[in-house]
């Protein structure tokens, strides 16, 4: 059923994941009511509803991996599963009140800065909303890629992306071929292994595995992280570790130490020396996801298992044809092939002042100030935008520092009666120009491999070159000099001329 009338809202929210819950629980906190999360799908979740293939967790431990203003002492393992975190996720979000602002079913076909009277347009499936400032937590892990490779469309037997994983189809005995090795690959793969009866593994890139320090938490682990002490402690070692951790990224010959542990923990898994050297990277520990997993390298030991070290040409009837002209009879096909990081959907239907597209403006590099903010596009807020990615701690602290951002913008603006807020051109391409210095020396830009930090043009428009001590510090207030402004039915002019 679609709205008869456009609706009005001080702030939309597009998209219903950890972000835009988080943003929605900061609004009802400062007192802001006036606003709706618009989620495409039937449910909250984001990538923790879509992902849901076996095995699925998250590689920061559940301490970290948590709002820091609703913190869960009871998570049953060092690292939760997808389940427990989907049901943190709700329970969040009923807890704080915010479902009833969540509108479901709607996705976002549209969103247009209308100038004349300084808001955004938004259409979705459902309907037309206007609203004075958009804040956009549609993420970057959840629009799967699927390869463009000849015959897939016809392939007879079952096609699947890890994001869509197909519970209703049984493995059991099946001939199974898993395209791509990244993040996904490395935690369904030992689950469906014991399964069936061949498994052809297609890898054209080797990654780096470190061992997981998982285990599950009994009572009275659990009972001393009630201890708000306890786990605030337990929380501030973690992100001190990680931050550690996160300075090899900017000086990656820090890393080669790290590298040792990686490579004794492949040499203790596989021994067979033609196996190993398959699954052993040719490049800098850190310039892809490091990935955690402590049963990926014994599935693939297993005698069922056959790892070829190549890309995928075509799908031939039921057979998969290999770059190198290898071919393998298969039933099901499941693609571990990531998702599209540098080029979100979502920047094809944003239009801003001169009508253009964030896709047109970005034109294959995406880029904002301080990744929150873009020339053009007034009073539009992205969380875990462009140069935000850190590789090397919790998300939560990108979203939330982001989110207060966003926030102190709203403040300013209620409080000196703005309706626009627009970062200077001038301020965006200076702070772009030093990320990129800062990213030179980094393992992402040096460390020779091929991996979604870096765009379609060569530039690295995802990683973030600092500390996220550094990140938190550059968000912690809203620089209302860096934009210009208008005031309610005025004329646009520097903030800092006021």
């Amino acid at each position: 059923m679609s709205n008869t009338r456009p609706q009005w809202f001080d702030v939309l929210v597009i998209g219903a994941g950890i972000s835009g819950i988080g943003a929605a629980i900061r609004l009802r906190q400062q007192g802001i009511d006036n606003f709706a999360v618009l989620e495409k799908a039937d449910q909250l979740g984001g990538t923790w509803r879509d992902n849901t293939y076996p095995g699925c967790a998250c590689d920061v431990p559940s301490a970290l991996y948590s709002y820091s203003f609703a913190q869960k002492a009871d998570w049953s393992r060092l690292f939760a599963g997808q389940a427990e975190i989907l049901a943190y996720v709700k329970d969040t979000a009923a807890r704080h009140a915010v479902q009833a602002h969540i509108r479901y079913g709607e996705e976002l076909q549209q969103a247009e800065w209308i100038e004349s009277h300084s808001h955004w347009r938004v259409r979705t499936t459902r309907g037309e909303y206007h609203a004075s400032v958009v804040i956009s937590c549609t993420g970057y892990l959840h629009e799967p890629i699927m390869p463009a490779l000849p015959g897939l469309d016809v392939f007879p037997g079952k096609v699947f992306h890890s994001s869509r994983w197909d519970h209703s189809h049984d493995l059991r005995g099946e001939r199974v071929a898993v395209i791509g090795t990244g993040a996904s690959a490395i935690q369904f793969v030992p689950q469906i292994q014991p399964l069936v009866s061949e498994l052809k593994v297609y890898q054209r890139t080797p990654q780096w595995v470190l061992p997981k320090p998982d285990a599950s938490l009994n009572a009275v682990q659990t009972g001393l992280l009630a201890l708000p002490g306890v786990r605030q402690l337990l929380r501030g070692l973690l992100y001190s570790g990680f931050e550690t951790f996160g300075i090899g990224f900017r000086r990656p010959a820090l890393l080669k130490q790290v590298e040792r542990l990686a490579r004794a923990h492949l040499r203790m898994a596989i021994k067979p020396p033609a196996l190993r050297e398959k699954l052993t990277p040719d490049y800098t520990l850190g310039c892809k996801r490091v990935l955690l997993s402590n049963d990926y390298y014994p599935a693939l030991a297993q005698p069922n298992v056959e790892v070829l070290a190549t890309g995928v040409r075509e799908i031939r009837g039921n057979v998969v044809v290999a770059d190198d002209g290898s071919e393998r009879a298969v039933d099901t096909i499941i693609l571990g092939t990531g998702f599209h990081v540098t080029e979100q959907p979502i920047a094809q239907r944003v239009h801003g002042t001169n009508g253009s597209t964030l896709a047109e403006l970005w034109a294959g590099s995406p880029q904002a100030y301080r990744g929150t903010t873009m020339h053009g596009f007034p009073n539009l807020f992205l969380v875990l935008g462009p140069n935000l990615a850190i590789g090397h701690n919790s998300a939560f602290i990108v979203i939330e520092a982001q989110i207060s951002y966003a926030l102190a913008a709203l403040q300013a603006m209620r409080e000196q009666g703005l309706a626009r807020v627009e970062v200077r051109e001038a301020v965006q391409q200076q702070y772009n120009e030093k990320v990129q210095q800062a990213l030179v020396g980094t393992v992402w830009n040096t460390g020779g491999c091929s991996s979604y930090y870096i765009d379609a043009n060569g530039r690295n428009s995802t990683g973030f070159p600092w500390s996220t001590l550094t990140m938190r510090r550059l968000l912690a207030q809203f620089d209302l000099e860096s934009y210009q402004v208008q005031a309610a039915a005025g004329e646009v002019q520097d903030a800092a001329a006021i």
